[in-house]
């Protein structure tokens, strides 16, 4: 006789299967596991190669997170979906067979680009790739802009009315002098009082004048201080045509044009680029790292006297590597024993031959 199944028999003959089926998935992850387990006795820690990763992986993706938390011990299940992440990742990745971009430009010929670039200042890209044409060379003109700008040219025709920095200081190196101010933390009655230096260098013998010091300097002061620099008889800037400064306020259009008055075209440097001013911003530095950050100063009158202590040293005793190593102006040397001249209280030595 033909029985009538109830829907709620499907069902949970349905719910029994699934039952069956997810803990059998259980079952072999905790298997799988266990044999890997067993695997790596002996070893300090548990690394797994891709293939143990993958067998893994394959398994804990069936059971999801919640089972993964209540059923694995030796892996978190982030670390198991993340080697499934990878799995999948890898199967789909197709940069092995991706072909490369368009062929790197050969080296002959960027060397030649580079070569009628410097020859021929007022040639631009454009006319570049003339000449290779002719020259049996066919040339993207955005090819040879990337290797003009990779090679420190500008691609614009206009290299020739152009005069690079560098250029400039060696063509006036001789008519060259250069102006800062440093600051300096020293002791006083008030208490711990901020001081400015003011002082210029000499490009081409890197002489230097500490020009003035000054609690807070002001127009007036600047004014004086650009009257003793450009005295015709004993002015540092006497024999010099440029000048150059950066963008400090103090110096001021009364300050340039007592200069250009004299004489001297004062050049500014461009916002922050202390590197145009590089000369005279070492020299700041050589004398903040051998001597002033090195002692404790008291008083305006003990700056001046340090300050001049190592501008003698500096202009008598210490070699400058700018130089090529040698003094700017050497004491008579003698053929007797080698002495050591000390200054500051030994913070500056120096090492000659005696008489």
């Amino acid at each position: 006789m033909y029985m009538k199944t109830q829907p709620w028999t499907i069902l949970l003959v349905m719910l029994a299967g699934w039952l069956n089926r997810h803990q059998q998935d259980v079952i072999e992850y905790l298997k799988e596991e266990n044999k890997i387990l067993h695997e790596k006795i002996g070893t300090k820690r548990i690394l797994l190669n891709d293939k143990q990763k993958i067998r893994l992986s394959r398994l804990a993706k069936k059971l999801g997170r919640k089972v993964l938390e209540d059923a694995c011990c030796a892996f978190s299940p982030d670390t198991l979906l993340g080697w499934h992440r990878k799995m999948v990742a890898r199967k789909y990745d197709g940069s092995d067979k991706r072909k490369g971009g368009r062929n790197r430009i050969a080296p002959e010929v960027e060397a030649l680009i580079i070569m009628l670039a410097r020859k021929n200042k007022t040639w631009g890209s454009r006319r570049i790739k003339g000449a290779l044409k002719h020259l049996g060379y066919k040339v993207c003109h955005t090819t040879i802009d990337k290797v003009l700008l990779r090679n420190g040219y500008d691609p614009s025709p206009d290299r020739g009315r152009r005069t690079q920095w560098s250029e400039f200081l060696k063509s006036h190196w001789e008519s060259l002098a250069a102006i800062d101010f440093f600051t300096q933390e020293i002791y006083t009655w008030a208490g711990l009082t901020r001081y400015y230096v003011l002082v210029c260098i000499d490009y081409s013998t890197r002489k230097v004048e500490v020009v003035g010091i000054s609690q807070q300097p002001h127009g007036a002061w600047m004014k004086q201080m650009a009257r003793n620099l450009t005295d015709p008889f004993s002015g540092f800037l006497k024999d010099k045509k440029y000048f150059i400064h950066d963008r400090e306020p103090l110096f001021t259009k009364e300050f340039r044009d007592i200069l250009k008055d004299s004489g001297v075209k004062p050049i500014r440097t461009l916002p922050m680029s202390p590197h145009l001013n590089c000369v005279i911003e070492r020299f700041i530095k050589t004398i903040k790292t051998e001597c002033l950050n090195r002692m404790l100063i008291f008083g305006e009158r003990h700056l001046e006297y340090i300050t001049f202590e190592f501008v003698t040293h500096y202009h008598t005793e210490r070699p400058h590597q700018g130089l090529d190593n040698e003094i700017i102006e050497p004491p008579p040397q003698g053929t007797g024993e080698i002495v050591c001249r000390e200054r500051l209280g030994g913070l500056l030595k120096s090492y000659r031959r005696a008489a």
